[in-house]
């Protein structure tokens, strides 16, 4: 995924600046090599932070995110330079036997390596089993033949990327499932003090998932990394008007709260900020801190 990730980008500058030559630099993440850990006890980071390593140290010039895995605090003299077009953000259902979330019976076994995910279709199908499932696409993808796990959910953007939208058998919409904050976006980054590089990506930088992107990330930034369950926010732009929904719930689904705000693209971190408060006064201030084993 990550190779497929970062062909894109490069099909992007290399587009822009033919005459430049670029070299891949292949760096697994932490988050990679712990298959076994919930992804809840990582934290946003796990994903980038050797990247962003040999970023500092000056080993590459530039690394290629997925945006979502990108903590909202970025380590001094880094920023985000670029994002690339946004892929389709949604979550997407694939089960071994083609059927919808609906059609699912009582007890049908899903598997999904996000307790976002899990939160909002537990809360949405109390009558489904939600499993964790840890691996690459592939593998996870693999996995929903009917016997350990009836079907997997899991990005489009993953499927579209790598050719497997066809195994699709249900897009989730963002109202059932608020995709998490990034999700479908690329996110290129870069040393703040590095202007050539910066100048350079800044060309293939696209304005609308920048928009949306940056209030994502405010409003998680907002809430503060002390949150201990799930949260999520996804923001749409419509001419210069942008719509934030977010949500926060525990883990089990049992408790979930959502909102949407309306704000202005000039301003994407005031409308990400106020999204997180207005989550927060809507009653999820009362879950967001807490253990999730308490009730």
């Amino acid at each position: 995924m990550a190779i497929a990730q970062t062909a894109e980008i490069l099909a992007q500058l290399k587009a822009a600046f033919p005459l430049i030559e670029f070299e891949t630099v292949i760096i697994t993440p932490d988050g990679d090599r712990r298959k076994s850990a919930p992804l809840l006890s990582m934290g946003r980071g796990m994903f980038v932070k050797e990247l962003e390593a040999a970023l500092l140290t000056e080993e590459i010039d530039f690394a290629v995110h997925s945006a979502k895995d990108m903590p909202a605090d970025l380590p001094g003299g880094l920023q985000i330079s670029a994002f690339g077009p946004r892929a389709d953000p949604r979550d997407v259902l694939v089960d071994h036997e083609g059927r919808t979330l609906d059609n699912l019976p009582a007890g049908a076994r899903l598997g999904t390596s996000s307790p976002r995910r899990a939160s909002q279709i537990k809360h949405a199908f109390p009558h489904l089993s939600i499993l964790p499932v840890r691996g690459n696409l592939g593998t996870r993808l693999a996995k929903a033949d009917g016997a350990e796990y009836d079907g997997v959910i899991v990005a489009a953007a993953g499927m579209v990327r790598l050719s497997r939208e066809s195994e699709i058998t249900e897009y989730l919409s963002a109202d059932l499932c608020t995709p998490d904050a990034g999700q479908g976006a690329l996110a290129v980054e870069s040393r703040s003090s590095d202007t050539e590089i910066c100048e350079m990506l800044s060309v293939i930088d696209h304005r609308a998932t920048n928009i949306t992107v940056t209030s994502e990330r405010e409003f998680i930034s907002a809430i503060g990394g002390g949150c201990r369950v799930p949260v999520a926010a996804y923001a749409t732009l419509d001419g210069e008007t942008l719509r934030v929904s977010a949500m926060a719930g525990l883990p089990d689904g049992s408790k979930l709260f959502r909102i949407e705000i309306i704000g202005d693209a000039s301003d994407p971190q005031k409308t990400g900020k106020t999204a997180a408060e207005q989550l927060m006064n809507s009653g999820a201030r009362d879950i967001l801190y807490r253990d999730p084993s308490e009730r």
